[in-house]
């Protein structure tokens, strides 16, 4: 089994900073592509940012300056760091990833999801 768990959320004031992590867990052979994703209330999902095995990182133009995607291959693990937060960042955080598990089976996988709340 491979499963990808989120944390990190939670209420902060506008300008404020939050850092989530994605953990990957399970009979993992390695991680490869990672993205951040998020879902306000009544809207679709959107893209965050994604990070290759290599570790080169593209951003949504919501998130350029104020959002850091990096991660930890030794810990299988993805971050997403939020600074000068809007009330407009809130929503529902989601990491995919693509893996490959230790029978050689790779595809992707969803996270349950974190909530952020960004408060006036």
């Amino acid at each position: 089994q491979v499963q990808l768990a989120e944390s990190g959320g939670g209420l902060v004031q506008a300008g404020g900073s939050l850092r989530l992590s994605c953990a990957a867990s399970g009979r993992i052979f390695n991680v490869n592509f990672m993205g951040w994703y998020r879902q306000a209330p009544g809207k679709q999902r959107e893209l965050v940012g994604t990070i290759t095995g290599g570790g080169t990182v593209t951003y949504a133009d919501s998130a350029k300056g104020r959002f850091t995607i990096s991660r930890d291959n030794a810990r299988d693990t993805v971050y997403l760091q939020m600074n000068s937060l809007k009330p407009e960042d809130t929503a529902v955080y989601f990491c995919n990833g693509y893996i490959k598990d230790l029978s050689g089976s790779s595809r992707a996988y969803w996270g349950q999801g974190t909530q952020v709340t960004v408060s006036s």
